[in-house]
């Protein structure tokens, strides 16, 4: 079966494989400006893809033979000579073409033709901000080399939220700004990606848990590298992160209380619920025993989450076993401390049901809403369900907060066994970035 050529628009068959060299291959790459459809990033050839000699100048060769019958590709030439059809049909869908490709565009290519290097590849790529979107969609996103990039999303916003849950590229800079200019000191560097990138690699794995092997693939790193990096981000961010005094004041809450809830709990400081991440099954007895949730049927670690009436995460605990409870995990928690100085006299706490926690605050003199329990009665009174169902209305805000950080896909599947020391710090640092986005609740409910 005939190679074809791989330029887009181009239909010819046979001619000049990509070549070897590394840099060579890159200009390219960059000439033919063809687009990745999976990536959308720069496309990398295969072992057989050709360029056809069409798109070469008589002067890329050299005349051999007796009778000068014989022409060979010089060894530095660079496909320069683009026709693009207005029109034509694929000849199949293994080798389908783009072939609206505006004439205009053979400017640009030839313009990108003349770059040395990758960092006048980048120049290059920058002075084409001008042209119109149109052509920006065609043509191919040079800048990051086949590389995954957080500079090649800077107008792509859709796809920002999609790996690392921030709206745009300014918020996810607004994050990272956050954590300089400490990032200039970490234990582990690696040369080969920017901070920006080891970061946008890091909330990739969060975001979409995705293996370490496709994010070496995606990067151009060992695996190796993708482990030491996003272990040495988890740490950075979760000690960053814990930093930030997250718990407000008693004025910050009722100042940001929805309307309503403040008509009907008006002393609420926060909002309390336990959440429980699975984990891979340990090899060790013990710890499967420790971790097993028989409200999940499964291994897990859980987590006791706070937040304050409009929908900031406030507080996160310490990771424990699944089998922990909900009370042995408050006994062990600071909200407990007399000399934490967490609440004022006359706060309450809202939780569910399963948080028998009332007897631990009354030294604070505290009181926990919470749904009214049935303790031997065959029904509840009418007053009894109201409440209960004003309270069940109100605590469903930590309910869409706790969902709105599992978006974080890492808290939702099951964690390696050896990530599983980092669990603590993983769900904090995932909680703590929900605090970056949006407020769900609305100032009204």
């Amino acid at each position: 079966m005939p190679q074809y050529c791989s330029v887009p628009g181009c239909r010819n068959s046979g001619g000049h494989k990509f070549p070897e060299d590394r840099e060579l291959q890159l200009k390219w790459r960059v000439a033919i400006k063809r687009r990745d459809i999976t990536t959308k990033g720069l496309w990398k050839p295969g072992k057989h893809d050709v360029v056809c000699a069409a798109h070469f100048k008589d002067a890329d060769y050299r005349v051999s033979g007796l009778l000068g019958s014989r022409k060979r590709l010089l060894q530095n030439a660079v496909p320069s000579m683009f026709f693009f059809r207005e029109s034509s049909t694929p000849r199949s869908s293994k080798y389908s073409r783009r072939d609206d490709v505006n004439s205009s565009l053979i400017n640009i290519v030839q313009l990108v033709v003349e770059v040395g290097n990758e960092a006048e590849v980048k120049e290059e790529c920058e002075d084409m901000d001008g042209i119109e979107p149109m052509h920006q969609e065609i043509g191919v996103q040079c800048a990051i080399l086949g590389r995954f990039s957080i500079e090649n999303l800077v107008n792509d916003p859709k796809r920002v939220q999609y790996y690392t849950s921030f709206k745009d590229y300014d918020h996810f800079m607004l994050f990272f700004n956050c954590l300089v200019p400490a990032v200039n000191e970490l234990n582990y560097q690696c040369l080969s990606l920017t901070p920006k990138d080891q970061l946008f690699m890091c909330l990739m794995k969060l975001r979409q848990n995705k293996e370490d092997l496709e994010l070496s693939f995606l990067f151009e790193v060992s695996e190796s590298t993708v482990s030491k990096i996003v272990i040495t981000w988890i740490k950075f961010m979760y000690f960053q992160l814990k930093e930030l005094n997250i718990w407000p004041s008693r004025d910050i809450v009722t100042d940001y209380m929805p309307e309503d809830l403040k008509y009907k709990f008006a002393t609420t400081k926060v909002i309390l619920d336990a959440t429980e991440t699975p984990i891979q099954k340990p090899s060790h007895v013990d710890a499967q025993s420790v971790t097993w949730s028989s409200y999940k049927h499964k291994n897990t670690i859980k987590t006791m989450i706070g937040c304050t009436p409009r929908g900031t995460v406030s507080y996160v605990s310490d990771a424990y076993g699944g089998s922990a409870s909900d009370r042995q995990i408050k006994e062990k928690s600071e909200l407990l401390q007399l000399n934490s100085n967490l609440f004022e006299q006359k706060d309450s706490i809202m939780a569910d049901r399963g948080i028998m926690v009332q007897d631990l605050f009354a030294a604070q003199d505290m009181k926990v809403n919470t749904p009214t329990m049935l303790k031997g009665k065959s029904q509840l009174e009418p007053e009894e369900v109201v409440r209960d169902r004003r309270v069940a209305s109100k605590r469903i805000h930590l309910e869409r907060v706790i969902g709105l950080a599992k978006t974080f896909k890492i808290l939702k599947n099951e964690l390696p066994s050896g990530k599983l020391i980092l669990g603590s710090r993983i769900v904090f640092v995932c909680f703590s970035i929900a605090n970056f986005r949006k407020c769900i609740v609305n100032e009204n409910a």
